[in-house]
């Protein structure tokens, strides 16, 4: 069993999903969003560490998973993204958290199939995956869709290192590298 936290950073809005990860089975714990209010950086900031912190006091996640800042359309929406993001990874490294990276191509790559899907395909797979009964917010659908991202890949990664042979080990590392490098690139 394996609680993972996926966090989606924003210096406005962070979501937050919680799965449980056993083995190919994964099931919802919980998830929401965080609006942050005021328009000092300082104190949104604040706001993001303490709602983080209560979400991992809560909960109690064995594993944190965050998306990597991507390049936005300006170079100050990236700095702050960039500071949420630092933010809420200062908190999981705070509770002894491993803290994981994804790109957004990987998450939607992981769990809708490709890394160009639109945000409503994530949240009708998140809804799908997870058997929910309706979507989910657009900012915990991306949390939860991270933590899933989080969760196939350890068991890729398990796969890999159970492999019978070390030959087929190599193979299996060398196509998971390929796949990875495709993944990350922007086109």
């Amino acid at each position: 069993m394996a609680l993972i936290l996926g966090i989606d950073p924003g210096s406005r809005i962070t979501g937050y999903g919680i799965i449980n990860a056993v083995g190919a089975q994964r099931s919802y714990i919980a998830s929401g969003h965080v609006k942050v209010t005021g328009n000092e950086l300082a104190d949104r900031l604040g706001q993001i560490y303490r709602a983080v912190d209560e979400v991992i006091e809560t909960y109690t996640p064995q594993e944190f998973a965050i998306e990597r800042v991507f390049m936005a359309r300006n170079a100050d929406s990236a700095l702050k993204l960039g500071q949420a993001r630092g933010v809420a990874m200062v908190v999981a490294v705070n509770h002894n958290l491993p803290v994981a990276e994804y790109s957004a191509r990987q998450v939607k790559q992981a769990v809708v199939g490709t890394g160009a899907a639109a945000k409503s395909q994530v949240q009708h797979m998140v809804a799908r995956i997870l058997k929910l009964p309706g979507l989910p917010q657009e900012d915990a659908a991306d949390a939860l869709a991270i933590a899933l991202c989080h969760a196939n890949t350890n068991a890729s990664l398990i796969r890999l290192a159970t492999s019978r042979t070390p030959k087929q080990y190599a193979q299996n590392l060398a196509l998971t590298q390929l796949r990875g490098s495709r993944a990350g690139r922007v086109r």
